[in-house]
């Protein structure tokens, strides 16, 4: 049994289609969604979506949180941002993480909250890219030195 995904930013539709399985981070957690789930609505965190599709590829996307409406026929991500493991521009994620951990080091704590939000979000941009590494052989090419 499959589901419908939808997944939205402001700017664009990310994805839409069937998959096998939705994998995306609650505000309480990671939590999966098969077709049949029980109705559910709730926000999401910063974090990654896996997209187990019906022609056995996984998808990775990073998401910056949002809200996720689940019906038994259909899932709806409205994110505040997401990027494909394709579209991340690994340099440009390095240097973010690099401007905040340097952001961090040098700011007082009370001014250090988004900071650590820029890096988190730097940190998953990163972890999501490798995946497209992994599941799409030459598509990518890191020294893991």
């Amino acid at each position: 049994m499959t589901i419908q995904v939808e997944i939205v930013t402001p700017s664009r539709q990310l994805f839409s289609g069937d998959v096998q399985m939705i994998t995306m981070p609650g505000i309480e957690g990671e939590m999966g969604v098969l077709g049949g789930h029980a109705p559910l609505l709730t926000t999401l965190n910063i974090g990654e979506i896996i997209l187990r599709r019906a022609d056995g590829e996984t998808e990775y996307i990073a998401v910056s949180g949002g809200v996720v409406e689940v019906r038994p026929d259909k899932v709806i991500v409205l994110a505040r941002s997401a990027e494909r493991a394709e579209e991340i521009d690994v340099a440009r994620a390095e240097a973010a993480m690099r401007s905040a951990e340097e952001a961090m080091r040098t700011r007082p704590s009370a001014e250090r909250r988004p900071v650590e939000v820029a890096y988190h979000r730097s940190q998953l941009r990163l972890k999501v890219a490798r995946h497209r590494r992994r599941t799409r052989p030459g598509a990518f090419v890191e020294d893991e030195g």
